[in-house]
């Protein structure tokens, strides 16, 4: 398996919150690295940016009280575009809609997802991302070569297969998980079903620490209140500096960022008469892009963080199918391009999150598992519950001894 080292995708980041702080004796850091990219891998980073902030809102929308969510929607991406080099039909159709894909062909979708991480891989030295993809499938079902080869060219996957019926396979995928993620994600997959076939997995780590750290001696009790109107005292970090700052009508913003700079972190506040959900329906492409171009890099000003650590985990499949993803979940489902003759569907998308921000940085993790299994149409059992043949028969003959129906098993 090779491994992509690189700094997050800004998609990733803006999704969690944290902060940064400076010590008056230390140097001045190094100029953010400029990136240049296609005018493909452009569009790409739009339309993940897109799908991004939907299934970001989507999963949001549907929590309540002081619920914290994360999501990563680069591990997401990942795992679900190599599934995607197995779908075709309307199947495939789904997927470039549900990913705003339209206008990009499979192999410029490919090409530019390669060429992003290729591109990000090295920009700033002191921030570490590591990101690796794998495929798992059942020992002995076909897997179309192809299918294999692309991502294994375009997105580094180990492929392996594995005896699904050992218990241990659970194991193997989730030490694997557990390794690519520094230990911050043990576990992704809970059990193999007997319909299982596939395990599509991309794991995600992120480590940065601030481009000027917080002074932990600064760090205090502070309240928080929350949403039903509790007030709560929790550490809350604190500094003076120059930052990215935006205030609009319905928001403010700072941005805060690691390392030399080319990666940071975002948060929004909302104003005192708006709620996270005015924010969150605002979110889209257009928005977003007008919003971090219209952040001021040079206000210095107070801010006030608190440290926070949490985990988050969401089993996606009713999130996706809302998008318009639908079909991958039925038996309408076409993953011809994995198996021509086995009938496949998605059976589940489960992604989880860990995120810890301090006085030092912040570190996070992501794991996502797209799980391919066998649809209603076609199992591994058979149910002999309506009437049926039989026959007794001699082997290097083939003689017929007996033969018979049952078209009732309880008549005597």
């Amino acid at each position: 398996m090779k491994k992509f080292t690189f700094p997050i995708l800004f998609a990733f980041l803006f999704l969690g919150a944290s902060c940064e702080n400076s010590f008056s004796n230390q140097p001045a850091p190094a100029q953010p690295k400029p990136i240049e990219v296609s005018a493909k891998t452009a569009q790409l980073i739009q339309n993940n940016n897109q799908f991004g902030l939907d299934l970001f809102k989507e999963i949001a929308s549907q929590e309540h009280g002081d619920t914290n969510v994360m999501i990563s929607p680069l591990s997401a991406t990942l795992a679900l575009a190599m599934t995607y080099n197995g779908a075709a039909g309307t199947t495939k159709t789904a997927f470039e809609n549900t990913f705003h894909l339209n206008g990009l062909t499979a192999s410029e979708i490919n090409q530019s997802m390669y060429d992003l991480c290729n591109a990000l891989t090295g920009a700033d030295p002191q921030v570490t991302f590591d990101l690796a993809n794998s495929i798992w499938f059942k020992k002995g079902f076909p897997v179309e070569q192809d299918f294999l080869t692309t991502n294994q060219k375009y997105y580094d996957a180990e492929v392996d297969s594995l005896n699904f019926s050992d218990s241990n396979s659970v194991n193997i995928i989730n030490n694997w998980v557990n390794k690519n993620t520094n230990g911050k994600i043990p576990s992704i997959v809970n059990q193999i079903n007997p319909t299982d076939v596939m395990f599509l997995i991309n794991a995600t780590y992120f480590k940065g620490n601030w481009t000027s750290k917080f002074d932990p001696a600064k760090t205090k009790n502070e309240a928080f209140t929350l949403q039903n109107g509790t007030v709560k005292q929790v550490p809350t970090m604190s500094q003076e500096t120059e930052m990215g700052y935006l205030s609009n009508d319905l928001f403010t913003a700072v941005e805060l960022p690691y390392g030399r700079g080319n990666f940071s972190m975002i948060l929004f506040l909302p104003n005192p008469n708006k709620t996270l959900a005015d924010v969150e329906n605002a979110m889209n492409q257009t928005n977003w892009q007008h919003w971090t171009d219209s952040l001021n890099n040079e206000t210095k000003m107070f801010v006030y963080l608190p440290k926070f650590k949490f985990e988050f985990s969401q089993i996606m499949n009713n999130d996706l199918a809302n998008l318009g993803l639908g079909i991958a979940f039925t038996d309408s489902a076409n993953f011809s391009n994995i198996n021509p003759t086995a009938p496949l569907l998605i059976t589940q998308v489960k992604q989880k999150t860990y995120i810890n921000v301090d006085e030092e940085g912040t570190e996070a993790a992501a794991a996502t598992s797209v799980t391919v299994g066998l649809t209603s149409v076609f199992t591994n059992s058979v149910s002999f519950n309506r009437p049926f043949l039989f026959a007794i028969k001699e082997k290097y003959t083939n003689a017929i001894l007996f033969i018979g129906c049952v078209m009732d098993p309880s008549e005597n």
